[in-house]
């Protein structure tokens, strides 16, 4: 009794039985790709763009950069006012750098005046303060020395008077010895009295400087 006819590579081509490269394997491969690739490309096919995409797309790359913000301008009276007072701060520290010492009135020294002494030429008028032997002082030397109302004060031999200037050409005088001399000293008794001694009262020996114009 038959069984029929046994696979042994003779039907169907040679090289059969597991591994070989025919029979039905390799053209259901090919189908299973070909029928992959036509899906794939179905679905892209149906794929669609949404409405409106493309416009709002480029509405967005118009969209304008965002600028930096600006600090707010100061107004010009506040900047005047600014540089005013660094200008004022400035001038306040230099003059505090190079600022002068206290400055105060210094009071007017005293006249510069030179000792003088009193003369008598009478003898016997040296000693003692009688009135017989007074000696006169002047107010103006170029007045005549003997006038009523040319007298300052009285003087006596050896009084020590305060000379501050003489003039050379006032009126000329005599004394009892015969001198004469144009020279008068203005002088300050130790009591305060002011007045001009003619050159023949003294025997000075020390300069004096001559009176300035507005003292004559």
């Amino acid at each position: 009794m038959g069984v029929g006819p046994r696979f042994d590579g003779g039907v169907g081509g040679a090289g059969g039985g597991p591994g070989s490269g025919g029979g039905r394997g390799d053209g259901a491969g090919d189908d299973a790709e070909a029928l992959l690739r036509a899906r794939l490309r179905s679905a892209d096919e149906q794929i669609e763009t949404p409405p409106g995409l493309w416009n709002r797309i480029k509405e967005t790359g118009r969209e304008p950069v965002p600028a930096a913000a600006a600090l707010p301008r100061r107004r010009p009276y506040a900047v005047a006012l600014a540089v005013a007072a660094a200008v004022a701060a400035v001038a306040l520290g230099v003059w505090w750098l190079v600022r002068p010492g206290p400055v105060g009135l210094q009071p007017a020294g005293p006249t510069r005046t030179v000792k003088i002494k009193v003369h008598n030429s009478e003898k016997a008028c040296r000693t003692g303060r009688l009135l017989e032997c007074a000696l006169r002082l002047a107010r103006d030397p170029y007045a005549p020395y003997a006038a009523r109302d040319n007298s300052a004060g009285r003087v006596w031999h050896g009084d020590a008077l305060a000379a501050r200037c003489v003039v050379t050409d006032g009126r000329m005088v005599r004394d009892e010895a015969g001198i004469t001399s144009t020279r008068w000293y203005l002088v300050t008794t130790g009591q305060g009295v002011r007045g001009w001694l003619p050159g023949v009262r003294t025997r000075n020996t020390r300069e004096v400087p001559v009176c300035p114009a507005e003292v004559k």
